[in-house]
């Protein structure tokens, strides 16, 4: 295979694969050409030692990677974790990673609730929210990237559409949309509202990376965001639409987190984000 190590500080670019324990060893020996960066949660590799954090060494020196957290709990009642962003900033400085992205929920209390919450959309809370992005984005020097969430109960008090509290947020704290083209069809599916019509509300012209999934259907019919399953058509088809907006240059990082059977397979898919990307027409960007 040729030489793909990188230098310091690089960015993440194409099409992308989260990066899991499982598919370390089947792709040690070589990574397929489709794959060109790496997404993990520094939570969960921040501390790690041993034969673990010289096997992500051995990735890292060679490929772009992207931080993508799961804990931040920037709509929360507690305290920002202002040492874990530290230690992030830290883990991203060592491995030379450029973009963090979270989501915009909240998952802890008086401890980790182990879920990820959904923040009322009102003003207050875009006013909580956006002072903690901005202490984030101050202790890490660097705009970060905020996701749409997956719920599944809307949260109560609601003053706003989602895509104002998105958009509203966004412009306030002058941060980066991360865009999960996945939790908005589910979402869609739950809730009853046309996701493509959602999907163009968003701040689209902030978009600094984008997530692509699969679900699982329960007997109900309620949609659970597992990362577990294959991407369908109707998402697919959202993403596409996605680039014509964005352009096919955005960062796409395919998520699977469950049921990680065959490298094959999981590069296949991300071959299907790569022609994607190639098919979306150039988007003359403004320059910050």
């Amino acid at each position: 295979m040729p030489n793909r190590l990188m230098s310091p500080l690089r960015h993440a670019s194409g099409a992308g694969l989260g990066f899991r324990r499982e598919l370390i060893e089947p792709m040690m020996s070589g990574v397929p050409e489709a794959i060109q960066f790496f997404e993990l949660a520094p939570e969960n590799w921040a501390s790690m030692g041993g034969r673990s954090a010289k096997q992500l060494r051995h990735f890292t020196e060679r490929y772009p990677f992207v931080c993508h957290g799961l804990s931040l709990s920037l709509g929360g009642p507690a305290p920002l974790d202002e040492a874990l962003l530290r230690r992030i900033k830290a883990f991203m400085a060592e491995h030379g990673i450029k973009l963090y992205t979270e989501h915009l929920s909240w998952c802890t209390d008086d401890s980790h609730l182990y879920d990820l919450l959904p923040i009322p959309f009102t003003e207050n809370a875009v006013r909580w929210t956006t002072e903690r992005i901005k202490r984030a984005q101050d202790i890490l020097e660097m705009q970060i990237g905020i996701e749409n969430a997956s719920y599944y109960v809307a949260p109560p008090g609601a003053e706003m559409s989602e895509t104002a509290f998105i958009r509203a947020i966004t412009e306030e704290a002058d941060c980066a949309l991360h865009l999960d083209v996945n939790n908005i069809y589910v979402n869609s599916c739950n809730f009853g509202f046309d996701a493509l019509e959602f999907m163009h509300a968003l701040p689209l012209e902030r978009t600094c990376y984008v997530h692509v999934a699969g679900h699982y259907v329960e007997p109900d019919g309620l949609l659970i965001d597992t990362h577990g399953s294959d991407v369908i058509d109707p998402v697919w088809s959202l993403l596409e639409a996605a680039y014509q907006r964005i352009g096919g240059d955005v960062p796409t990082c395919l998520e699977r987190d469950f049921n990680i059977l065959d490298v094959g397979l999981l590069t296949a898919e991300v071959e299907q984000i790569a022609q994607l990307q190639a098919y979306a027409p150039p988007i003359q960007r403004k320059e910050a």
